[in-house]
């Protein structure tokens, strides 16, 4: 059932879409991961890394929104639920327990790059199927990268 039309064609509201959903998916998995480091990070540098880690959450889950919400503007409905997020994110999974402040670093990089190169493949597709989608892209991506950065920072 389809009961917002956009003006893009059909092919390009479809592969448009369907960067939409893996974009909200790694999102939302990312600011999970970020989450569960931030609530078992251990070690000496601790505190500046906790908050740290919620910047990135909070990026995460602000473009989520965006995302989510470009999607259901061009009539292709988000699908964020638990069971699709876990199913078909492409964000490294995040171990349980304690976790030292070194390897929070090193999990946030790998996550953080993971998520950076995909969208820079959605940055491509959208080149000329949705130039408005692929906005939203640059600038997810501009801060991605900057957080990316500043964990391979901590680790330097």
């Amino acid at each position: 059932m389809t009961v917002i039309h956009s003006a893009l064609p059909k092919e390009d509201r479809r592969s448009t879409g369907e960067t939409l959903q893996g974009a909200l998916v790694d999102l939302l998995d990312l600011s999970l991961v970020a989450k569960q480091a931030h609530w078992n990070i251990v070690g000496p540098r601790f505190r500046e890394i906790h908050l740290q880690l919620d910047e990135v959450v909070a990026t995460a889950r602000s473009y989520a929104d965006t995302v989510a919400e470009r999607a259901s503007a061009l009539g292709v409905p988000p699908d964020g639920r638990a069971q699709t997020v876990a199913r078909t994110s492409g964000v490294p999974h995040m171990r349980d327990g304690w976790i030292k402040d070194g390897d929070v670093v090193q999990i946030l990089v790998e996550a953080l790059t993971t998520v950076v190169r995909a969208m820079r493949e959605r940055i491509d597709v959208t080149e000329k199927t949705d130039p408005v989608t692929q906005d939203i892209y640059l600038g997810l991506t501009r801060e991605l990268e900057k957080h990316a950065w500043m964990f391979q920072a901590e680790n330097a």
